[in-house]
């Protein structure tokens, strides 16, 4: 079993507070380098929009439902 660090999954609770219904669903496609962030399951979007930074806002209707990263390896902290 691979051990888990506990402390980097602590520092999500507060994105998840303030998260709509205070729930976050998280899936990273290695394949596509893509993380997709859902705050509502099942949830489908009826429009989205792409920021500059390559992210992509989910909605439905006036509310965000989640987002997508693209490259998302690519927005790591290098460690100094």
């Amino acid at each position: 079993m691979a051990i888990v660090d506990i402390q980097e999954y602590l520092k999500l609770i507060p994105a998840v507070n303030r998260a709509p219904q205070h729930a976050v669903w998280l899936t990273y496609d290695a394949e596509a380098d893509t993380l997709y962030v859902n705050y509502k399951k099942p949830s489908h979007a009826t429009d989205s929009e792409m920021t500059d930074e390559d992210v992509i806002i989910r909605y439905e209707g006036d509310d965000i439902i989640g987002f997508t990263v693209l490259h998302a390896s690519k927005r790591l902290k290098k460690s100094a």
